[in-house]
């Protein structure tokens, strides 16, 4: 049976870190490519999130997500090395247009951008099971509903690919010609995307029936399937990554 996560089971040292150390990860390595534009500085934190990627073992399965990403940047490069507001030093000219190193400079600084927030939101939902985040999560206190929430948006993405695959399989067994040239793909995608949104609206509402039934809206105190885990180190990482933070801020104050 196909997992309905992008969760990959295996054995790294990511795997072992606490999903909440995960996620301040996550803000931290964003927020401050924000706060200090230095692109030196961008760019060692995203090789960081990188690094983190291949000691977690997926560093493989973030490539097509970013191979999408790609098409984003490209736009980004070429919006920006030809028309940002800063333009001065013409580096060199293409077809007519010209591209200048301010520019293109501050397109390099949001790819890194880009690349360091799929990287790090790589590093959580591909090492991190779901419920587990979302567990943790509540027994800080969060809101169910709002746990709820996120778990679903989580598995919103493998959860449409496997009714998408189903539909798929389904359409080929009527005579539907799915596979071919773009054209055939093109005349193939509407009578696949209908069924997939509806399905995914029924999924919806059955889950919404399901947990009520099991007293999500109870008022009592819950308990958890999962026995309370150690995580070795939390606590340092964490301050590190506050410390980090902190750094940050008082280092552009001081710019």
């Amino acid at each position: 049976m196909k997992s309905m996560t992008l969760y990959v089971d295996k054995k790294s040292l990511m795997h072992d870190i606490d999903p909440l150390t995960k996620l301040l990860y996550v803000i931290v390595s964003i927020a401050v490519t924000y706060i200090l534009p230095i692109h030196t500085f961008v760019f060692a934190v995203t090789a960081i999130s990188v690094l983190l990627l291949i000691i977690g073992k997926v560093f493989r399965k973030i490539l097509p997500i970013i191979a999408i990403g790609i098409i984003l940047i490209v736009s980004i490069i070429i919006v920006q090395g030809a028309f940002h507001p800063d333009n001065k030093t013409v580096l060199f000219s293409l077809g007519g247009f010209a591209f200048y190193q301010e520019g293109l400079s501050y397109a390099l600084l949001i790819t890194l951008r880009v690349i360091n927030m799929l990287s790090s939101f790589g590093v959580l939902i591909l090492t991190t099971k779901p419920d587990e985040l979302m567990e943790r999560l509540m027994k800080k206190g969060m809101s169910p509903k709002i746990g709820y929430v996120l778990l679903s948006v989580l598995q919103i993405i493998p959860q449409m690919q496997a009714t998408m695959g189903k539909i798929t399989d389904a359409q080929r067994s009527r005579g539907m010609e799915t596979e071919g040239n773009l054209f055939v793909r093109m005349r193939a995608f509407f009578p696949l995307i209908g069924p997939v949104v509806l399905n995914s609206l029924n999924d919806t509402r059955e889950r919404a029936i399901a947990l009520e039934m099991r007293g999500f809206n109870t008022k009592q105190n819950k308990t958890f399937l999962h026995a309370k885990k150690d995580y070795r180190h939390q606590g340092i990482i964490q301050l590190f990554l506050y410390v980090v933070f902190v750094g940050a801020i008082v280092w552009r104050i001081c710019l």
